[in-house]
């Protein structure tokens, strides 16, 4: 016996429904720790719903593919529904996922494909009459109406999908299943299972299927774990570090042993700006700044949000000057802005401690600010003056 025969037996259809619960499985296990880490629990919770419903859909599939045996048809009519109703559960549910939530996607449209299935089975079950004690062959018996209504729920889910921004893996998964409806129709209907190929195509691609959904999943948590520790060291407004992981990039270039400074930077009358343009304006002009300090920082160091209109940077002094990258983003922000910034800095020359490099350097941007503003002033020069 060949590969091929053996695959387009009932020990084929075992070996892909295996295949396809076990990567159901997986993404059932993604599931529950999505559903325990996030707070839109009600997809995920749909998610997990769904799941257990193709498995058992895949169970049953078995069951059907096995020949000679005497079932009951409402084994099928199960199987048939079931296919539609998970499917178009679950990419309502990746469409909800992948969709932006501002583009409000609805679930009318969905419950109502649901509901139409069960409408057609009413329809098919009254011109085909079987009761509970009708026993036939599962190969003999079939739903033509629920079947054709299937294909045309792919193209329906299809069309939903463009208004949607949808990863390319999903219009893949998307045509697969289709191919294998349609492989596995053509087969049922058309060829009375004498096309091996035909067979093999609707038993193996529903593997790749699931696939690309796990994989679709997989992305989106890895999606999820990026945009949680991001969000965990960034500052959300200035896509700056925050205050504690800045503390921590600055210790960790401290501990290299190699000199360096700390520059804090304030933006001058950056409350007036706040009441005589606006929040957004405002917040327009701090996220300039802060794409300045950053990019005056890029490759010597890092910067971070102190707080309000504070910004911060930690550089490497082994090779540059902290007064120079310091006035080279005093004058950038005087010429590429509409503010300018009072900037003080303090070098591991004072102090081995962070904070109180922070802290000098804090001192150095108020000597800045209540000399006059828009300039650049070394903690150093503070002391002689002071000691003088």
């Amino acid at each position: 016996m060949t590969i091929a025969h053996w695959l387009s037996g009932p020990n084929g259809q075992l070996f892909s429904s295996s295949a396809e619960i076990m990567i159901l499985i997986l993404m059932l296990f993604m599931s529950v720790k999505l559903y325990v880490s996030y707070r839109n629990k009600h997809i995920y919770r749909l998610l997990i719903t769904t799941i257990p419903l193709i498995m058992a859909k895949q169970c049953l599939l078995v069951v059907l593919a096995f020949p000679g045996w005497t079932l009951s048809p409402w084994l099928y009519l199960a199987f048939t529904i079931l296919q539609i109703i998970s499917f178009i559960i679950i990419n309502f549910v990746f469409m909800k996922l992948y969709t932006h939530r501002s583009a409000h996607l609805k679930a009318v449209p969905f419950i109502v494909m649901g509901l139409l299935a069960f409408i057609i089975a009413g329809i098919q079950f009254a011109i085909t009459p079987f009761t509970m004690d009708t026993e036939i062959s599962a190969a003999a018996f079939t739903f033509p109406a629920l079947d054709f209504y299937g294909l045309v729920v792919i193209f329906m889910i299809l069309l939903g999908t463009r208004s949607a921004d949808m990863n390319t893996k999903y219009y893949a998964s998307l045509i697969v299943f289709f191919v294998s409806e349609l492989a596995r129709l053509a087969n049922a209907y058309v060829f009375q299972g004498s096309l091996t190929w035909l067979l093999l195509l609707g038993q193996l691609l529903p593997i790749v299927y699931y696939t690309l959904l796990f994989l679709l999943l997989f992305e989106w948590v890895i999606e999820r774990l990026i945009h949680t520790y991001q969000s965990s060291i960034m500052d959300g407004l200035t896509g700056l570090y925050n205050r504690r992981h800045f503390n921590v990039k600055a210790q960790q270039l401290l501990l290299k042993n190699k000199p360096m400074a700390i520059l804090f930077c304030d933006i001058d009358n950056f409350k007036k700006l706040n009441d005589t343009q606006g929040h957004d304006k405002a917040d327009i002009v701090l996220k300039q700044v802060a794409e300045i300090l950053k990019e005056e920082s890029s490759g010597i160091g890092t910067a971070g949000r102190y707080g309000g209109e504070e910004l911060l940077a930690c550089i490497s002094t082994e090779r540059v000057k902290p007064e120079l990258v310091a006035e080279s983003i005093r004058k950038r922000v005087e010429q590429e802005t509409m503010v300018t910034i009072s900037v003080g800095f303090s070098t591991s020359k004072e102090t081995k401690d962070i904070q109180e490099m922070v802290k000098q350097a804090d001192e150095a941007m108020y000597y800045s600010k209540t000399s006059g503003k828009n300039k650049v002033t070394a903690f150093k020069s503070i002391k002689t003056y002071r000691s003088s």
